[in-house]
Formats: structure tokens, C-alpha cells, sequence
């Protein structure tokens, strides 16, 4: 059996946070875990302790608890827990004062800041009292049209500390991206920045921010905190609305620090609310028609990631925490409920290789980086530009590398071992905005293994099922989770009788969550993810997942990227892979066969692709995933009904009309 790439420490496995959880459950539960393997499986069976004992280890504050933990554990849906409880999400994360820095943050090279927790503290109070004078309380949505600054965590902070719900958007989203997603959910106030950097580049989006602001009937206020210019000048978007309300009042128009100036700071008076009141609506990605909506609840949202950070990530007070996201994507709110953990948010907006391929571990060195949010994305570039950042920085601050958004290869594993750092946990993570969480994600305290995934997620009772609902194990099936957990969506917006939301995740396996992964559960109880199951290749009716044809693919030098797809041909499917080479470089008979090669060798005569197509780009979602089904569509010339979900929609013109797909 080969050896694994890593293992901890003795020294950090006594000092890990789950070794005191587990000593503690030992203690006061009688109970005898040794191992994670123990822990995990005992999380699953006792789930009422399980969670009891993490809001107790993670110090939640409310008002009060309640006696029960979780009713009706055997509906899913319909399963709650801590239903007598009330607490406030904001107080939870704002919980520590002083000096120390609370935020960091980087704009490319163009802005640095640094806020302590006093700083911190001081802002939320005095936007509290100006969103109250608006008229901001319980259950009002109040919406962020923000790059990642400092600004939208203290916005939401602000709105979920009146008991009002946030939800957001990176500032690269286009006008009918929005009101895609502001218009179903209505809100009463939106923040936006003035603008945003990229590659150096400053981007005004007022004019933008005008147009959507205009098909927003609720719209109450317009707050636009300043990025590019400290002072910007709102008068012209101000007439602009003005000007456009003959039908209604148009909303009132104020930069952050007009609306605040005046309000002292001070104590802050948290709306205390029930555990499943909503505090987000996060969006699926919304190319196959309109986003879903999804509603997260204060309590299960808080509790899942201090579990998460604290146990699965190791993160203790005084961390220096960072994830490279936009405030789009779910890793943001992920992201920022570290303060509830009393480390530090090193925020990052704009691209990662701006100024130069070196500027996150210039961010790691220079602010002392404890844990490394980023994608598998970012990892394949890094290794495909020949970065080598184990011999040009010091990184010694630096325990912990997360990677989502898509499967880590396992030459990405070897990479980050080989150039980036020795003495890591590299914690390949996956979940999604449906659980603002993970079902599996690190462990600090076990081996990593060659392209696996280290663990199920504790509390997480996650299985992998076959057609029929039988449970496998080391073979591909689907990603299932059998019992209930907090931070399942309390409902999507706009469901009423929860039709929606019953079709979406249950009725594949009744009473079982369907995730739409396809995954493997290997001999180390690892997770290795074979990518979504609605973009499974079935040629021959035989499944199979794309990630395994991008692992042989994306490891030959000529090759950036690839994405495959099954084409419907002759009352079957056909593999059809298109390839992002190196730039400078065309494909080649002689590379054809090479990539044939090696996915036969790597693979299987079935992951053979029937053609293999050149493009220039791949298309993305905004948070960076390739969209397969969006290219399933446009190949068998169906219509892809929401472009404005997509980073860069002009590369789906290269996947369409393709004459080498007709024979």
C-alpha cells in the first residue's frame, strides 16, 4: 500500500481542537473515541449531543437554547433543530474587542487596510443605527452589490444584527444577473461599491448599478461605499433615479459615510430571533433558467461552519484566516464566520495573479496566513505557470490549504506538497451553497491520501448509493446524506407549498438528501468526487465522471484546460472532449492520438472521447466551475436559458454549429 503524503504531527495532534472536543466528550459522556473514525461514526448515530456538544465547544451566545435539540429527526425534510432557541447571528461573530486586526484586506496592489475589532465593532453599531432610521428590521432583505472589501461584512453584519436577512453578488454580475436574483427576493436596502479593481484596472459600475436599481419596485435605499474614489459622487446616479420615478419614489441615494456620519457608535442592542430565522439567501448558479433561492437559517448556518472551522479546519483565536472568493460565491459567507472563531478575515478582491502570480503568498507571508481558502482552479494554473512558491517564500505561518469549486487532481496533490509546502494539511473540500457547508472536508488530525478527499464531515451521516438506493463501497455512485443536519435550507424563496425544494434533493432516494455528485468512498473512508451526475458521461450506458477523463487530459504539458460532454448519436452517447491548449499551440493529429492514449491507459477504453475539439476558452459560472450542461446544450443546439450567469458567455459561441460534430 503506497504512503500517505501527510500525516500530523504528534505534537498537532494533541493540540488539534477536535482532540479537546473529543477529551471532553470522553470526559462528560462516558464515551471511549480515540480516532476520528470514532468520533464520526458516533456524531451520526447521537446527532442531538453531537450538535448540543458543538454549540457547547464553540461557546454559541443566545438568549437561550431550549431543553430540545432536534424534532422530528426522521422527516427530511421537516427536521428541526434547537427549535426553542433564540439568537443572533452578527453577535455570534462580533463577540471579540480590541486592538488586533478583525479584517485585512488586499486589493490587488492598489488598497491595503487593516480594521481591529473595536474598529470593527464601531462601524456595524453606527450603520445599525443609520439602517435603522431607514426603517431596516426583522425579515427585510437587504442586498450587497460588492466586491470583497471590508465594507460587505460589515453591511451584513449590520442588516442580520437588526434581524433582517443578506444576500449578495459580486460586482461582474450583469443587469439582468441581478435582478435574476434581486428581483425574486425584493430588498428594502442594497450596498453597493462605487466600483472594482481588476488586473490593475479600475471599473466604475454605477451605471449599471442605476439600471437594476430602476426595476427594483421595493427599493428603498441606495448605499454605495467607496473603493475607487474614498468620496464618491453619487449626484448623477441620484438624478438618474430621480429622474426614472415617475411610477414610484425613487429610492433615497447615500455613500456609507454620509449615511453614517452623525451616529456614534456604541453598544449594540442584537434583535435576538429563532434559530431557523433566515440571516442568507445564497442562489444556485442559475444556467439551466432562473436561480433558485435558497433561505439558511441564523442557527444551523452558525453552528455548521463553527463546526467546520473549529473541528474540520482546525481554526483557533488569532488565526489569520483567508479565502480567495468573491462575495458571490458561498466560500465568502463561509469565509467570514471565522470572526465567530475569534481569527482574523484576510479578505482578497481582484484577480490572484495581479500583480504578479506571487501576490497571495506575498498575502500569506506578509500577514502571517494560517489556513489558504482557494479553488482547484487556482491550483492547476499555479502548477501549469511553474510557480514554486516553496523556494521564493517563507509560508512557516501557513497549516492549513483548502481547495473547492471542482476535484483536486491528484498531480495537484503532488504539486502542492512538491512546491508549495511539506508540513500541510491540504484539505480538499466539497459541499455546496445548498448547505452553506461541506459533507466532506478535512481532518486535521488524520492522513492525506493521493486524490482523496481526508473525511465525511462530522454530524454528516453521508453515504454513496447505487441506482437502487444500495449503499457501495470503493465504486462510484451517489453522494447521499441519510440524516438530517442544521443548516439545510429552512425553505426557497417563492415555494410556498415546498414543492421546489422537496423535488430538488428528494425525490430521487425519498427521505434521502441526493446531492448530484458522483463520488467514491475509498478504503481509507475517503471521498474521492468524480464531478456532478448530471453532467455523467453515459456512453454505452456505462457512467462515467468527466473529472476522470480531465485527470489524464490536464496532465499533458500542452494542455490549460478541457471540458467533456456526451453528445446523443445513433441511439446512444459519444464522448466529445473540447481542449484549452497552452497559448501558441494548435491540436495536432499527433496530440490527438496522445490524449486518446493516455485517457485509454489512464482510464478505460470508454473514457476514449469520439472527437476531440479545440476552443480558446472554457466557459464558467461566476464562482469559477465549468458548466458542462450549459455546452451539452448549445452542442445538441438547444438554447442555454440564462447566460447572465456565466463569467465569460461569448466562449459558448465556440461549442456552437461545430461541423466536426455532424459525422
Amino acid at each position: 500500500m503506497s504512503a500517505p503524503l501527510w500525516k500530523p504531527s504528534p505534537k498537532r495532534r494533541a493540540e488539534a481542537n477536535i482532540t479537546s472536543f473529543m477529551d471532553r466528550l470522553n470526559g462528560d459522556h462516558g464515551l471511549d473515541l480515540a480516532e476520528y473514525g470514532d468520533l464520526y461514526a458516533w456524531s451520526c448515530d447521537d446527532l442531538e449531543q453531537f450538535w448540543q456538544s458543538v454549540w457547547d465547544f464553540g461557546e454559541v451566545i443566545g438568549a437561550t437554547r431550549g431543553g430540545e435539540v432536534l424534532r422530528n429527526r426522521d422527516r427530511m425534510p421537516g427536521a428541526q433543530f434547537f427549535p426553542q432557541a433564540q439568537l443572533n447571528f452578527a453577535e455570534n461573530l462580533l463577540r471579540k474587542r480590541g486592538p488586533d486586526d478583525a479584517i485585512v484586506f488586499w486589493g490587488e496592489d492598489q488598497v491595503r487596510r487593516h480594521l481591529s475589532f473595536d474598529d470593527l465593532h464601531d462601524q456595524v453599531s453606527r450603520l445599525i443605527q443609520a439602517l435603522s432610521d431607514m426603517g431596516v428590521g426583522e425579515g427585510d432583505r437587504v442586498a450587497g452589490y460588492l466586491p470583497n472589501i471590508p465594507e460587505a461584512v460589515i453591511a451584513m453584519l449590520a442588516s442580520t444584527a437588526l434581524g433582517a436577512i443578506w444576500t449578495s453578488c459580486s460586482p461582474d454580475f450583469g443587469v439582468q444577473g441581478i435582478l435574476d436574483r434581486f428581483g425574486q427576493i425584493e430588498p428594502k436596502v442594497v450596498f453597493s461599491a462605487d466600483g472594482y479593481y481588476y488586473k490593475g484596472k479600475p471599473f466604475s459600475v454605477l451605471d449599471r448599478v442605476a439600471e437594476f436599481a430602476r426595476e427594483l419596485p421595493t427599493l428603498e435605499g441606495l448605499v454605495v461605499a467607496g473603493y475607487l474614489d474614498g468620496d464618491p459622487d453619487v449626484g448623477e446616479l441620484r438624478h438618474s433615479l430621480e429622474a426614472h420615478g415617475a411610477q414610484k419614489s425613487p429610492p433615497r441615494v447615500e455613500t456609507l459615510t454620509t449615511l453614517t456620519a452623525g451616529h456614534p457608535g456604541g453598544d449594540i442592542e442584537f434583535r435576538q430571533v429563532p434559530f431557523n430565522h433566515p440571516v442568507y439567501i445564497m442562489y444556485s448558479s442559475g444556467t439551466t433558467g432562473k436561480p433558485k433561492c435558497m433561505v439558511h437559517g441564523v442557527g444551523g448556518t452558525l453552528l455548521k461552519h463553527i463546526c467546520e472551522h473549529q473541528l474540520m479546519c482546525d481554526i483557533k483565536p488569532g488565526d489569520r484566516v483567508f479565502y480567495f472568493t468573491t462575495c458571490g460565491w458561498m466560500m465568502w459567507n463561509w469565509l467570514v464566520s471565522a470572526l465567530a472563531s475569534e481569527a482574523t478575515l484576510l479578505l482578497y478582491d481582484g484577480n490572484p495573479f495581479a500583480p504578479s502570480p506571487n501576490i497571495l503568498f506575498d498575502f500569506v507571508d506578509a500577514e502571517r496566513m494560517t489556513l489558504f481558502g482557494t479553488s482547484a482552479k487556482y491550483i492547476d494554473s499555479l502548477k501549469n505557470v511553474g510557480l514554486a512558491p516553496k523556494s521564493t517564500h517563507d509560508l512557516s505561518s501557513l497549516r492549513t490549504l483548502t481547495s473547492t469549486g471542482s476535484p483536486l487532481a491528484p498531480e495537484s496533490f503532488d504539486y502542492v506538497y512538491e512546491h508549495i509546502k511539506d508540513d500541510i494539511c491540504l484539505s480538499s473540500i466539497a459541499g455546496g451553497t445548498d448547505l452553506i457547508g461541506c459533507f466532506v472536508g478535512g481532518n486535521p488530525v488524520g492522513p492525506v491520501w493521493r486524490g482523496e478527499i481526508q473525511a465525511r464531515v462530522l454530524g454528516m451521516a453521508v453515504d454513496v448509493f447505487d441506482n437502487e438506493g444500495r449503499s457501495l463501497r470503493n465504486q462510484k455512485g451517489e453522494l447521499v446524506c441519510t440524516e438530517p443536519w442544521p443548516s439545510m435550507p429552512v425553505y426557497f424563496w417563492n415555494d410556498p407549498d415546498g414543492a421546489r425544494y422537496s423535488s430538488a434533493y428528494f425525490e430521487r432516494f425519498p427521505g434521502v438528501w441526493w446531492h448530484g455528485d458522483y463520488v467514491e468512498l475509498t478504503e481509507h473512508d475517503g471521498i474521492i468526487m468524480h464531478g456532478r451526475s448530471d453532467a455523467t458521461l453515459n456512453p454505452g450506458g456505462v457512467r462515467i465522471g468527466t473529472s476522470e477523463i480531465y485527470r489524464q487530459v490536464e496532465n499533458l504539458p500542452e494542455v490549460e484546460e478541457a471540458l467533456a460532454v456526451g453528445q446523443d448519436w445513433r441511439d446512444d452517447v459519444r464522448v466529445i472532449l473540447f481542449v484549452k491548449l497552452n497559448e501558441g499551440l494548435d491540436l495536432t493529429e499527433n496530440l490527438i492520438n496522445r490524449i486518446k492514449q493516455d485517457i485509454r491507459s489512464g482510464c478505460s477504453p470508454r473514457h476514449v472521447p469520439a472527437k476531440v475539439l479545440q476552443v480558446s476558452d472554457i466557459p464558467r459560472t461566476k464562482s469559477g466551475k465549468i458548466v458542462e450542461m450549459a455546452v451539452r446544450e448549445v452542442v445538441h443546439g438547444r438554447p442555454v436559458k440564462n447566460l447572465d450567469a456565466l463569467a465569460n458567455p461569448e466562449a459558448l459561441d465556440q461549442f456552437a454549429g461545430r461541423r466536426e460534430l455532424e459525422g
